[in-house]
């Protein structure tokens, strides 16, 4: 699982926003959010790299991993 605390997620179209860039990447990746800590997993193969340019293509910053 790979953590990802994300700026600027603030409501239930932030963390589809943010699904859904993740999934552009893998398509079966699992993503949890938690919008009160903004805190974001993710269950998936992919690189967390190419995750973290996902999330932060779609609008917001990731200030830590």
């Amino acid at each position: 699982m790979i953590q990802f605390q994300v700026e600027g997620m603030s409501c239930n179209h932030c963390v589809r926003a943010i699904t859904q860039a993740v999934q552009a990447v893998d398509p079966a990746a699992r993503v949890t959010a938690d919008v009160p800590t903004q805190a974001v997993k993710v269950e998936s193969g992919a690189d967390r790299q190419a995750l973290r340019q996902a999330i932060e293509g779609a609008g917001y910053p990731v200030r830590a991993e």
